[in-house]
């Protein structure tokens, strides 16, 4: 899963639908999110890009979406905010509320 910048961002943003999940790397829930970020993204290929922002690397970023604790996953469609959620979930929930925000 790729790991982006605030540049790569603005590319993402142009994109139909895409799941930011903004992480730490010393965040234990964030640890246990990702191997659920992969499965969810295989579930969903074709309908959302995931990709991942180090909050610690790309501040600005957490900053702009009022990133306040992590894992925080924002998901975007066109460009513009849909939904966002804080916390590791299991993949079937996180699955569900994507798919219900589309």
């Amino acid at each position: 899963m790729e790991i982006i910048n605030a540049n790569q961002f603005e590319q993402y943003m142009k994109e139909d639908a895409v799941l930011v999940d903004f992480f730490a790397t010393w965040c234990g829930p964030c640890k246990m999110l990702s191997p659920v970020l992969e499965s969810a993204a295989k579930t969903l290929e074709g309908k959302v890009k995931i990709v991942k922002v180090d909050v610690d690397q790309s501040p600005d970023l957490a900053q702009r979406f009022k990133v306040m604790a992590v894992p925080t996953m924002i998901l975007f469609k066109n460009g513009q905010q849909v939904t966002a959620f804080s916390g590791y979930m299991p993949e079937e929930q996180l699955v569900a509320r994507i798919e219900s925000a589309l």
